[in-house]
C-alpha cells in the first residue's frame, strides 16, 4: 500500500469509528428517553440525526475516492467495500434511533402503559449488540462478529414476545391501543437495529476472512 493511500485509509477510518460512536449515543440516548419518559433527550436525537446523514455522505465520497485513486485489492478493497456497506448500517441505526425517540415523545406525553415486557432486557441486547459489532470492526476480531451474529435470533424471539403480549394486552385494555402500538413500533425498531448490528458483524467477517455468510449466519463457524 503506498504511503498516500495508507494515510487516505486511516482517515477514513477515523472517520467510520467517529460515525460508531454517534449512532451508539444516539441508540443510548432513544432508549434511556423510554425509559426516563425524557422528551429533551429525545429531542436531541431528533435534531442531531441531520449530522449523522452528513456524516455519512462524507464517508460514501471518501470510499469512493479511494476507489478512484488508488485501486486498492485484497484486504484493502474488502476494507473499503466493508466500510460502504457498514456506513449505510450505521445512519439506518441513526435514523431507528429517531423512530425510537418520537415514539418516546409521544409516550412521555400521556399516561404510562404497562405490557409484561421485559423492554429494559431487548434494549441492553440490541445495544450490546451494537457495540460488539462495532468493537469487532475496531479489533477486526472475527470470533466476536461471529458471537454478534449469533444473539439475533434472541432478539428476535423478545421480539415476537413482545407481539404476542401487546395483542394480547390490547384485547384486555382497549382503551390503551394507542400507547401499546407506540411500544410495538420501539419493539420493532430495537428488532430492526439488531439486524443491523448483525449485518456489521457479518460484513467484519468478510473483511477479515474474505467469507461472504450472510443469510448462512446459523452455519457459520
Amino acid at each position: 500500500m503506498s504511503l498516500h493511500m495508507s494515510n487516505e485509509v486511516e482517515k477514513l477510518k477515523k472517520m467510520l469509528l467517529s460515525l460508531c460512536s454517534q449512532v451508539e449515543k444516539q441508540l443510548w440516548l432513544a432508549v434511556n428517553s423510554i425509559k426516563e419518559r425524557n422528551i429533551e433527550m429525545a429531542q436531541e436525537v431528533i435534531d442531531t440525526d441531520s449530522e449523522i446523514d452528513q456524516n455519512e455522505v462524507d464517508i460514501e465520497e471518501e470510499c469512493l475516492k479511494i476507489l478512484a485513486l488508488y485501486q486498492p485489492v485484497a484486504i484493502d478493497l474488502r476494507f473499503i467495500v466493508t466500510a460502504l456497506k457498514i456506513n449505510n448500517d450505521l445512519e439506518r441505526i441513526g435514523d431507528l434511533a429517531v423512530n425510537i425517540a418520537e415514539h418516546s415523545e409521544f409516550l412521555s406525553r400521556h399516561d404510562p402503559v404497562t405490557v409484561p415486557f421485559d423492554f429494559d432486557l431487548m434494549a441492553e441486547k440490541s445495544k450490546a449488540m451494537l457495540r460488539k459489532g462495532i468493537e469487532a470492526l475496531v479489533n477486526m476480531d472475527n470470533e466476536l462478529a461471529a458471537k454478534v451474529c449469533a444473539m439475533d435470533d434472541e432478539v428476535d424471539a423478545i421480539n415476537k414476545e413482545m407481539y404476542d403480549l401487546v395483542k394480547q394486552s390490547i384485547l384486555a385494555r382497549p382503551a390503551n391501543i394507542e400507547g401499546l402500538i407506540h411500544l410495538l413500533s420501539v419493539s420493532r425498531h430495537l428488532e430492526r437495529i439488531a439486524d443491523h448490528a448483525t449485518n456489521i458483524a457479518e460484513d467484519v467477517i468478510y473483511m477479515v476472512e474474505g467469507k461472504i455468510i450472510r443469510h448462512k449466519t446459523e452455519n457459520y463457524g
